[in-house]
């Protein structure tokens, strides 16, 4: 038997406030009494954690609801926020706690947090600048709220008591969490996409060096073997076709080009 949920069941501080009996009617603390009993069975503990959960799901729905509109679906929510609830049935000793609600919904809070520290990050972080991005928008808040500008890299770091660096290094983070999809499109570019205008590396870059440590070695080499390296490598010819147009046989063309590479690549290492 499904509980409706009371319009106000949570206050700002994340307390939960009953405005009836249904929670605290020590019907949850008896099942559970009933659940960790030596003698009881495995069919009977696992209906009474079934009722327990459906007891409490629209506290569970509750909760998931306050951290909503926050970039995550509903469902994951939900989810998380029921895992919490399975955790704190299973870890409820009534000997130590008043109250299930008590302990149940720290429990299921803590569960939500940790879903949005190891699940909602598209970019893998550590927990030091994931703990520390928290506190980076609330200290972002307020000083934009004080001076009606945001705060520099250093404002930022005095604020939070760390280091600049460690400052950028939580704002460069920050950025991670919800990185724009290359698939987004460019505000009043028609049909244009972000992944259209982001830069690739150029391949060429990485043979900058040694086309310039080539050139003084090719312009030293003499002028039959210059012009074959030039033949076959920039004009795509083949080797009976060098030799056609020199006036010397293949061979002699296979013979020079060989000797020619080892002694470039000679020059290169050297």
């Amino acid at each position: 038997m499904s509980a409706k949920l009371p319009a106000r069941s949570l206050t700002v501080s994340g307390r939960f406030r009953r405005r009836d009996e249904r929670f605290d009617n020590g019907l949850a603390e008896g099942l559970l009494s009933e659940m960790n009993e030596a003698d009881i069975g495995s069919q009977r503990r696992e209906e009474i954690r079934e009722r327990l959960a459906t007891l409490h799901a629209p506290m569970v729905r509750s909760i998931a609801r306050r951290y909503a509109n926050r970039g995550e679906p509903m469902e994951d929510l939900e989810q998380a926020a029921c895992l919490g609830l399975v955790k704190a049935i299973n870890g409820y000793d009534p000997r130590r706690s008043d109250k299930f609600v008590r302990y149940a919904i720290p429990t299921m809070l803590g569960e939500l947090k940790r879903h949005f520290r190891d699940k909602t990050w598209l970019v893998h972080m550590p927990r030091r600048l994931q703990e520390l991005r928290s506190q980076l928008n609330v200290a972002t808040r307020q000083f934009t709220q004080e001076h009606s500008r945001s705060p520099t890299p250093a404002e930022i770091a005095t604020v939070l008591g760390v280091t600049e660096e460690e400052a950028t290094e939580a704002i460069i983070a920050s950025d991670a969490y919800s990185p724009a999809s290359l698939d987004a499109p460019i505000s009043g570019e028609d049909g244009e996409l972000l992944g259209d205008i982001v830069g690739a590396e150029d391949r060429a870059l990485q043979k900058v060096v040694d086309l310039q440590a080539l050139a003084p070695l090719l312009d030293a080499l003499p002028r039959r073997e210059r012009t074959i390296l030039l033949l076959r490598f920039y004009g795509n010819k083949t080797q009976c076709q060098i030799a056609e147009q020199i006036g010397i046989s293949q061979m002699q063309v296979s013979r020079l080009l060989q000797r020619t590479l080892l002694q470039l690549r000679r020059g290169l290492l050297a």
